[in-house]
């Protein structure tokens, strides 16, 4: 028997820096419910500009980013454009593959490879 994968580690491309400077890179998101997906249009801020579910979404799926002590829309809103990218695909991968491997081809040798698209190296390794 199985058991199903529900949190996934990442490391973003670049990373959240806090108001003391610090650099947090490595997260974990877990699957979304549901209600993870329903409760973000009762948000205010998301009734007042859809664009804000994005965030609202993400805050509540990411359950851990570095030291942080939570993880909020005022967060999700402070990242980088790419890290933000990188967390909407990384949901997706998730909740649709139940996954975050890639079959990608290997630019040097033209094989296809597997490779984990939640992180550890930088962009470009």
């Amino acid at each position: 028997m199985t058991s199903l994968q529900t949190t996934f580690e990442f490391v973003l491309p670049r990373g959240f820096v806090d108001r003391e400077g610090n650099v947090h890179r490595e997260g974990t998101m877990r699957l979304a419910t549901a209600r993870d997906e329903l409760m973000p249009l009762l948000d205010p801020k998301v009734k007042e500009h859809e664009a804000f579910m994005t965030l609202v979404l993400l805050a509540r799926v990411v359950t851990r980013l570095g030291t942080l002590p939570v993880v909020d829309d005022q967060v999700i809103g402070g990242m980088w454009a790419t890290d933000l990218a990188f967390l909407q695909d990384l949901y997706r991968r998730i909740n649709t593959e139940g996954t975050t491997m890639a079959e990608v081809i290997c630019p040097h040798c033209g094989e296809t490879v597997m490779v984990d698209v939640g992180g550890g190296g930088a962009l470009g390794e």
